[in-house]
């Protein structure tokens, strides 16, 4: 084919979809405002820790076949650990308490019958409570529909729905967090397998990706920040760089694979969603006990999820960036915490964080308005041909998460 696809943005979007085309036999162009690709999904050396780290903690689930088939595709399986069950540590630091989360294979939730095996204190009838969640009317919020408090809601629904969200659940969609469920919790312990890429997320996503795409005749261009489109009526004819303006044939497509705020910089007329979300992740540069789970849930805690790996300990706070809160301060509650939470396996923690890093992103995941409010539209990026801009619809996918659908 010699129509080209330019894609706009070299984040983890824009790779998938630029490998879809290559296997597509189309010729692809991507143009990168930074100076290297995996956008929020990469791993970076740091010159204050003197590693290589990411610079945020993704977890994936051995049920979302769109990331295993990828990870297929360009050959990055191998850098990804599958735990081999569905099993997830937790602690409660209020209650001084320890439990693990074990899913059975099966749709069936046999687990919730085992006491072992379900939320310590929580009994089998108050699960069905959930039910009302799964079948929510379009338009509701998870407070309309499950009472956001109680030891199963502080112990499971919400550790497991703001992991996935990224918002205070009780604020969340319910139609968004009832598809978590379904294909997290209420697929069983076959979708729910956590994938982790031990040796960080460029290793496993990134630079396969970009070997891939280079065997396959793609063409980068970094540093080249897309300011607006050179439309003609309702025709996009060419697309104005900081550095040159590349102009579009009869055929060509173009993907915007950016975040909203970037796409509204570029066509000023689009809405699109405000009201950021953030995520805050603290890097200790420590060894964790050996005997220590690779990931742990924390409750009632400043950390939400503690992930070790073999020369680092890295934790997730989501939901906020912080922003009040100073570094040192910070880093120092987080150790606290971890110190906790890795008691039964090692004592000695010393009461001073070693070398850390705080990477802040403010600008994570974005919130959709409520169903049936003022709408947000988007020209979508597939295709945007020449000589039409494609159709319109709202902003993302209504029915996933933020964190997938930006």
């Amino acid at each position: 084919m010699s129509n080209v696809v330019h894609i706009v943005g070299a984040g983890l979007s824009g790779l998938c979809a630029a490998v879809e085309l290559v296997d597509a036999g189309y010729p692809v162009i991507i143009h990168e405002a930074a100076g290297h690709a995996g956008g929020r999904c990469r791993s970076y050396h740091d010159l204050q820790l003197g590693m290589t780290i990411d610079n945020g903690n993704h977890l994936g689930l051995s049920g979302n076949r769109a990331t295993v088939a990828f990870l297929s595709r360009i050959g990055g399986s191998n850098a990804v650990v599958e735990h081999e069950k569905a099993e997830f540590p937790f602690v409660d630091l209020a209650a001084g308490l320890r439990w693990t989360l074990r899913l059975n294979r099966s749709r069936v939730p046999w687990w919730v019958l085992d006491s072992r095996r379900r939320v310590p204190g929580s009994h089998v009838a108050d699960y069905a409570s959930i039910l009302r969640l799964l079948s929510a009317e379009p338009g509701t919020k998870v407070s309309d529909v499950l009472a956001c408090e109680g030891l199963l809601y502080e112990r499971l629904w919400r550790p497991v729905l703001l992991a996935a969200l990224n918002i205070d659940p009780r604020d969340a969609d319910a139609g968004i967090a009832a598809k978590v469920l379904r294909e997290t919790v209420g697929a069983g312990g076959r979708a729910c397998k956590p994938l982790i890429a031990t040796k960080g997320l460029s290793t496993a996503f990134i630079d396969p990706a970009l070997k891939y795409l280079k065997e396959r005749g793609a063409v980068f261009r970094y540093n080249n920040r897309l300011r607006r489109f050179v439309s003609d009526d309702s025709h996009v004819a060419g697309l104005v760089f900081e550095q040159d303006t590349t102009q579009l044939k009869s055929g060509d497509r173009v993907i915007l694979a950016v975040a909203p705020k970037a796409a509204s910089s570029i066509m000023p007329e689009l809405k699109v969603p405000s009201d950021d979300r953030g995520i805050v992740n603290v890097h200790f540069r420590a060894r964790g006990p050996a005997e220590m789970p690779r990931m742990m849930g924390v409750v009632n805690g400043l950390s939400d999820w503690i992930f070790t790996y073999s020369d680092r300990i890295s934790v997730t706070i989501s939901g906020t960036d912080l922003v009040g809160t100073a570094s040192c301060d910070l880093a120092q509650r987080v150790w606290t915490e971890i110190g906790a939470v890795s008691r039964p396996y090692r004592s000695d923690f010393a009461a001073t964080p070693p070398s850390w890093r705080i990477i802040r992103e403010k600008r994570a995941t974005f919130d959709l308005p409520p169903p049936g409010g003022p709408g947000i539209e988007l020209v979508h990026g597939w295709p945007l041909l020449h000589g039409s801009l494609g159709r319109r619809s709202r902003w993302g996918e209504r029915s996933r998460p933020s964190g997938e659908r930006g």
